[in-house]
C-alpha cells in the first residue's frame, strides 16, 4: 500500500527568520491522525535565515537527525560538542537521558535542512552527538546509506532498527529497493519527480508512506534527489 502525501498537504509556518513545513504533528500543529510513521515522529523541512537559528533548548529520549541540503548548520550542546555541517554531511544526536543544544545558521546565505526525529529502540541512553560526511558521487543512481543502526564509514549511527538512504537519480534512471515483509518505507522526492512501482507519481517535495510493499521501484524521467527510509 502506497499513500501519497503531497507537499501542499504539509503544515506550513513562517516566522520571518524561519520557514518550516511539517510532515507530522509538531509544535502548535497537532493532528491526531498524523503523529508519526513507525518510529518516525518528526520531519521538518526548514529554511533558516543567515545569523539566526534555534537557541539552547532541551531534548530527551529522541534520536534527532539533521540533513543539510544547502548552506551551513552549526551545532553546540551541553556535552561540549560543536560542529558546522554543510551539504553532503549529516548530524545525528541521541538525546537519551537529556541534552541541551542549539542550532544556528552561521553563514551569509539561507540554510536549508531536513530535520527528522525518531523514537529510540531503548530508553536511558547516554546523550551523544556525531557528524558524518558521505561521498556525493556514491549516491548517483544508487541508494547510499547515510544514517543506520548498522554504522560504518560515512554512516551516522542511530539507535533504531532503520536506515536513511540518499540518492540522486539521473534522467531516465531507476532504482529498486527490497526489504523483508512487515517493514515500512518512507520516500521523499526532495528535488524533481518520481514514479513508484510504475504508476504512483511524486512531484517535488511530495512524500509516500509505504506498507505491505516489500519491493519498490523508483524511476525519474527528468532526474531526482530523493530520500528513502527503511523502517520497522
Amino acid at each position: 500500500m502506497i499513500r501519497v502525501y503531497p507537499a501542499s498537504s504539509r503544515h506550513s509556518t513562517d516566522h520571518g527568520w524561519l520557514q518550516s513545513n511539517f510532515s507530522f504533528s509538531f509544535a502548535d500543529y497537532y493532528d491526531p491522525n498524523n503523529v508519526g510513521f513507525g518510529p518516525l515522529r518528526v520531519l521538518n523541512d526548514d529554511i533558516i535565515a543567515p545569523g539566526r537559528g534555534f537557541g539552547a533548548h532541551p531534548h530527551r529520549e529522541m534520536e534527532i537527525v539533521s540533513i543539510v541540503l544547502k548552506g551551513q548548520l552549526k551545532h553546540e550542546d551541553s556535552t561540549g560538542r560543536s560542529a558546522v555541517t554543510t551539504f553532503g554531511e549529516v548530524q545525528r544526536m541521541s538525546a537519551g537521558t537529556g541534552i541541551i543544544h542549539s542550532e544556528v545558521n552561521p553563514g551569509s546565505e539561507p540554510t536549508h535542512i531536513l530535520q527528522l526525529w525518531f523514537m529510540p529502540d531503548r530508553q536511558g541512553l547516554t546523550p551523544s552527538y556525531e557528524t558524518t560526511e558521505y561521498e556525493l558521487s556514491r549516491m548517483k543512481n544508487a541508494l547510499l546509506p547515510v544514517v543506520s543502526s548498522r554504522s560504518g564509514e560515512g554512516i551516522a549511527h542511530i539507535h533504531q532498527d532503520m536506515t536513511i538512504y540518499m540518492s540522486r537519480l539521473e534522467p531516465g534512471q531507476s532504482l529498486e529497493f527490497v526489504q523483508p515483509e512487515g517493514r515500512r518505507i518512507y520516500v521523499m522526492a526532495i528535488e524533481g519527480g518520481l514514479a513508484l512501482n510504475g504508476g504512483t507519481k511524486l512531484e517535488e517535495r511530495d512524500a509516500a508512506r509505504i506498507e505491505e510493499t516489500p519491493r519498490l521501484t523508483m524511476e525519474s524521467e527528468a532526474g531526482s534527489l530523493l530520500m528513502l527510509i527503511d523502517l520497522p
